[in-house]
């Protein structure tokens, strides 16, 4: 490289950051990622200067400047300078392309190094940027070298002539927070700035060295022997020989198989060279075996780790060493919550190992390449990845959409119709951006061409479709033919391999699978892939067990990437301290995105949500079922048997308490991959003999250790139920009898036994408290006045709210009045019975429910509510839940129950759990949501009971038989917490609930499902709540007294 300085703009009068044919100066060919152990990270605390303008930065020859210190790898906003800024689709800044506003906010980085005296004087040295937000001016010794874009591409530039050997050196860097690039790196993510990937200094041979190698292998037409394919650039002056050796890992003995060489001259700088390998150990994300290749060229040497595996379009379907795979997917932004997408190794690696552990056998990098060395580790745990360019300009969208003021509630494909075309032609259809969309595919193609794992290229994301995307596509095949391109804008696969879609309607997409590109005699040429899907927002993804069964009724239906891996929330506190995980609006930014950005199966901290629990359930590798006394096991493995796995089973007799009636090991078969077989049950199950409910419980776990999980991890289970009578849990036994007393006072009637009372307001016709032994236990709420009310509303989820929630509030079901019109109460020897008939409607509307209570108070203190509910007037069509709310006294705070558990469920989101008898505190059961919701529902409860710490509380259990059918009782579910829906719904953060001084518990007869409708299919129709008559009734029993 000369030494001379560039100019700070390529064309005159053209700033290089709003050119969009300049988004490289001076930078080397793009090349694998590797770094040799002649290098040094240049991490750590730099200077740093903030300007609000490129004009107002500083140059490296200025000297009176103020500098502070910032740390690299970071982002500037998470460090004191500007604020986050999060958008969905659309653009931050006033859309005219390619030019961004003159207030655009500019970090300069300032740092000196040495160069390590050990290194060889001949080598050539390179500075390597990893990673940097948006574009780049950067200097070395006061000399301009180059200038770069595509924020999550590196750049490496040659400093050979420019560094000192024997002294201090100065690098230089200028970021600038918008450039021509910010049009094309729309991705649904926080807008951060600065430099967050590694910066590298390097040295490799001068004269005689390896610039670039790619790595492939072949498998004969029975996919056993194979061959290993190496394209090697090199750099030399004189005849040199490449030398390429297979071996083993080190781990499996170091042994090596094969060696091969090749001549290389001045004249001929790149060789291919070829090893036939007999039937060695494929590679697939089942059974993840690599090798290691070795190239030498002198005294020059790389390496890579690289598996034996061919990836095909077979028979119209993505095939790995010939046989057709299911994707079970997620996809994957690089997020942190406290550093942004400076993510380390150690918390990526950590993401992989949670991905292996719920049954995830696939990644789509969301929407960029991420650190270069989470390739690795998915080459060594086993995923099939989807690596996409760093390519989106969504925000195009709503600068049409919006002038023509698009209804974003009419059908999706009208909308597409109307503002796609307009949108496109911005950048993908404009040739001046061809180039630069181009550069995007061979960043990203050459930087990790030789991964295993990397199974798909991807064009971007989210970019309409135009011209551009296929020169993209292009040189994709041109250079790598072995992998398929994906890309869901190419609606119509013109060009992509693939269809993709993002969020169908499980109806939608039938017809979709049946349909496109399906010739007359039922064949086809390219499989459907769901790009995204189930939406994974806050409490959800409701209904993934419908896409499950659709993927396994159509074999070109081959699986999909939930949306999405992580929330993205940002640690902030406010001024009095209180922490909480920040989204959208939340720094003060405008325009924003709000919650949207907090729609992960991880929270911000990367622990499970329960959707991941349920994603692992619906993505189990195993379908069981029970057929008579025989399990059927089906291999849902793409590759591998069962003989990995191990299996158990426990029957439990669940009853107030659970016991264990049997347990032992099952002994499975040999099962290959897309085979079933059933294996018989113990025969001493056909003798259990029980009045409660027995279940058994097959589970199938790790025999042994694998890199990624310790032995016993489960992998697959099923619950099923042997016996049970088919009726309302038993109520207790009480032996405490009391002649029951009624005593009325002016707008008060009280129900007394020899240790109990139970008032009632009989101006409003509710119960207000009830003590048993001078024990607290129901208290009136001061709200609504009572102690037990029914309830329709729910703390909305982030699923409810673009549809429901409005729909609901619009016909108040978040709120009731309540008119008694009769109060009445008979009398007899062994009970009291308290009836009203109340009307319950909203304000300013004409519709309500004629409720008819009937309270039942026996000799023993115990209290049975029925509530017979119609509805009349101009009514909602569904509602979010039929219920009661009750308060009870703060004490009691002990929960045991007989429901679902141990997590949460719901209609369309309860498959991850099972029955069984729980314990856990009132707190315990909240379920945390980053964005406050609903939350903590369990479903099928046959009792939950809530004591003080003296065991001394309520027990509440559905009525029996002659109140609801088997199939209500059995939608008999609770919730407990210590916060109201109302504070629930106010909330923006966790930090804003304030705790009631009391238990709430929540006893439904009926709960809505959750859906994905926050993107995606909203809550099946079967699985919501219809308006219509309810009767149903709950028990109370006094417990510990």
């Amino acid at each position: 490289m000369a030494s001379q300085s560039l100019s700070l703009q390529a064309k005159e009068g053209v700033h290089d950051y709003e050119n969009p044919s300049v988004f490289r100066r001076n930078t080397l060919p793009p090349r694998a990622y590797f770094i040799p152990e002649t290098s040094i990270l240049l991490n750590g605390v730099w200077d740093f200067h903030m300007a609000g303008t490129p004009e107002e930065a500083p140059l490296p020859e200025d000297k009176e400047d103020e500098w502070g210190t910032i740390n690299v790898p970071g982002h500037w906003q998470l460090q004191g300078h500007g604020f986050p800024w999060y958008t969905n689709t659309q653009f931050p800044i006033p859309v005219n392309p390619p030019y961004v506003p003159s207030e655009n906010p500019t970090g300069t980085y300032r740092r000196t190094f040495h160069v390590p005296s050990t290194w060889d004087e001949k080598s050539q040295l390179r500075l390597r940027l990893d990673g940097v937000d948006s574009g780049y001016h950067i200097w070395v010794n006061g000399t301009l070298i180059g200038f770069a874009q595509g924020s999550r591409n590196a750049s490496e530039f040659d400093v050979t002539s420019i560094l000192k050997r024997d002294g201090p050196n100065e690098l230089f860097v200028r970021v600038y927070q918008w450039s021509d690039a910010t049009y094309i790196e729309d991705q649904d993510q926080w807008w951060l700035s600065g430099i967050f990937r590694d910066v590298t200094l390097l040295a490799v041979p001068e004269q005689t060295r390896i610039e670039d190698w790619f790595l492939r292998t072949d498998l004969d037409e029975k996919y056993e022997d194979a061959t290993l394919l190496a394209t090697v650039d090199v750099k030399t002056a004189e005849k040199g020989t490449v030398k390429l050796t297979l071996s083993e890992l080190g781990k499996n003995g170091g042994a090596v198989i094969a060696t091969k060489e090749a001549e290389v001259t001045g004249d001929n700088t790149k060789v291919d060279i070829s090893i036939p390998v007999t039937n060695p150990k494929k590679w697939t994300a089942e059974t993840p075996y690599l090798y290691r290749v070795d190239i030498t060229l002198g005294s020059h040497a790389v390496y890579q780790n690289i598996g034996f595996r061919k990836v095909e379009l077979k028979n119209g379907l993505i095939s790995v060493n010939g046989t057709p795979i299911r994707i079970r997917g997620v996809n994957r932004h690089e997020h942190h919550n406290k550093f942004g997408r400076a993510v380390p190794i150690e918390y990526a690696k950590r993401d992989l190992l949670i991905m292996k552990n719920h049954n995830i056998n696939s990644l789509r990098c969301s929407h960029y390449p991420p650190d270069p060395r989470v390739f690795q580790l998915a080459d060594e745990l086993g995923l099939w990845v989807m690596d996409e360019a760093d390519l989106e300009c969504h925000g195009f969208y709503d600068a049409v959409a919006r002038p023509q003021d698009v209804d974003e509630a009419s059908d999706y494909e009208a909308r597409k119709a109307i503002t796609f075309p307009l949108a496109g032609k911005y950048t993908s259809e404009n040739p001046e951006w061809r180039e630069a969309y181009l550069d995007r595919m061979v960043q990203l193609v050459q930087r990790d061409k030789n991964h295993t794992s990397i199974i798909m290229w991807s064009l971007g994301n989210e970019a309409f479709y135009g011209e551009n995307h296929k020169a993209m596509y292009e040189y994709a095949k041109n250079f790598d033919s072995g992998r398929p391109v994906h890309y869901e804008g190419d609606v119509k696969a013109e060009t992509a391999d693939m269809y993709s879609y993002m969020y169908p309607p499980i109806d939608r997409l039938t017809k979709l699978v049946e349909t496109e590109g399906v010739k007359e005699d039922g064949s086809f040429e390219k499989p459907v892939v769901l790009c995204e899907y189930g939406h994974a927002m806050g409490n959800g993804p409701g209904g993934l067990d419908d896409y499950i069964e659709v993927f396994e009724k159509f074999p070109r239906l081959q699986g999909g990437y939930i949306w999405e891996w992580a929330n993205h929330g940002i640690w902030k506190e406010d001024a009095d301290g209180k922490g909480y995980y920040a989204y959208g609006g939340d720094f003060g930014e405008r325009p924003h995105d709000g919650t949207f950005v907090m729609d992960g199966l991880l929270h911000s901290t990367h622990d499970p949500t329960p959707g991941l629990i349920e994603l692992k359930k619906a993505y189990q590798p195993l379908q069981l079922s029970v057929e008579g006394n025989q399990l059927v096991i089906k291999n849902k493995y793409d590759f591998v048997g069962v003989d990995h796995l191990s299996s158990t089973y426990k029957v439990e007799e669940l009853g107030e308490n659970s016991a264990l009636v049997a347990a032992g090991n099952l002994e499975i078969p040999k099962i290959a991959a897309g085979e079933t077989v059933k294996v018989d049950l113990p025969s001493s199950l056909a003798n259990i003999k029980s009045d409660k409910e027995v279940y058994i419980t097959v589970t199938f776990s790790l025999k042994d250790s694998t890199n990624w999980a310790e032995p016993s991890h489960e992998i697959a289970w099923i619950q099923h139920k042997l016996s049970g009578l088919a009726e309302a849990p038993k109520l207790l036994n009480s032996t405490l009898t009391s002649k029951l007393q009624v005593q009325k006072s002016r707008a008060k009637a009280t129900v007394s036994g020899s240790d109990f009372a139970i008032t009632f307001d009989t101006a409003r016709g509710y119960i207000t408290s009830w003590t048993a032994a001078g024990v607290p236990l129901l208290e009136k709420d001061e709200a609504s006045g009572a102690a037990i009310i029914p309830n329709f509303w729910r703390a909305p989820t982030d699923n409810d709210n673009p549809n429901d929630a409005p729909y609901w509030v619009r016909f108040g079901v978040d709120a009731f009045d309540s008119f008694l019109r009769s109060f009445k109460i008979n009398e007899s020897a062994d009970k009291v019975e308290v009836i009203t008939t109340t009307y319950l409607s909203p304000r300013v509307l004409d519709w309500g429910w004629e409720t008819t209570t009937t309270y039942t108070i026996d000799a023993t203190g115990r209290l049975t509510v029925v509530v017979d509910l119609k509805p009349r007037g101009i009514k909602p069509t569904h509602i979010p839940r039929v219920g009661l709310n009750l308060r009870l006294h703060k004490s009691l705070n002990n929960v045991k129950y007989l429901a679902l558990g141990p997590g949460e469920s719901y209609p369309d989101k309860k498959s991850s759990q099972h029955l069984g008898v729980f314990s856990a505190t009132v707190p315990e059961l909240h379920q945390h949501y980053e964005v406050p919701q609903e939350g903590g529902n369990h479903l099928e409860t046959r009792y939950v009971k809530l004591t003080e710490d003296h065991g001394r509380g309520l027990r509440a259990t559905p009525a029996d038989a002659a109140v609801w059918s088997e199939e209500e009782w059995r939608q008999f579910s609770f919730q407990v917490s210590r916060y109201t829906s109302e504070t629930v719904h106010k909330a923006a953060h966790p930090c804003d609930l304030v705790e009631e001084d009391a238990t709430l518990l929540r006893l439904d007869a009926r709960v809505a499902g959750v859906g994905t409708a926050a993107c995606g299919p909203n809550v099946r129709e079967d699985l919501k709540v219809h308006v219509g008559d309810f009767k149903f009734g709950f028990v109370l029993e006094r417990v510990g007294f």
